[in-house]
């Protein structure tokens, strides 16, 4: 398994950070590293809601919410052949404000490849999208 984490604190309260981050509709416009979000199903992120997201440079990828602890943290899963992408977003009180926390790890039998292929894009995208949310949270 391959994989990465980052964390950033937010000088807001976890509530309005869990909002961006569950708020996956709005993501295109506050998160460069998204191009669409479809969800493919209504109401709230709830486990097995589902979400398609087009990324640059990436193929589309349906996300599966597979945990959900309501105003912490949410986990969602992404299949294609031979590879499995769990991803997680959490959300814990901080003295300044908030901690944000965003993992991502890779699994399957051609993990490896599609690691060494997209990577350090990854890498790149993460931290994007962890200081994106940074500035909605604080700026909203």
């Amino acid at each position: 398994m391959r994989g990465l984490e980052h964390a950033v604190t937010i000088a807001a309260p976890p509530e309005r950070v869990w909002a961006v981050v569950v708020d996956v509709e709005r993501w295109p416009e506050r998160i460069p590293t998204v191009d669409t979000v479809e969800r493919l199903d209504d109401g709230p992120l709830v486990v097995g809601s589902r979400t398609r997201l087009k990324q640059p440079r990436l193929s589309p990828a349906v996300w599966t919410v597979t945990e959900l602890v309501g105003g912490s943290s949410y986990t969602w899963e992404s299949s294609s052949p031979g590879v499995t992408i769990t991803a997680s977003h959490v959300v814990e009180p901080h003295p300044d404000g908030s901690r944000l926390t965003l993992a991502l790890s890779v699994s399957g039998p051609l993990s490896g490849v599609g690691w060494l292929a997209t990577g350090s894009l990854t890498q790149r995208y993460v931290e994007t999208e962890a200081a994106s949310i940074k500035r909605a949270a604080e700026t909203t």
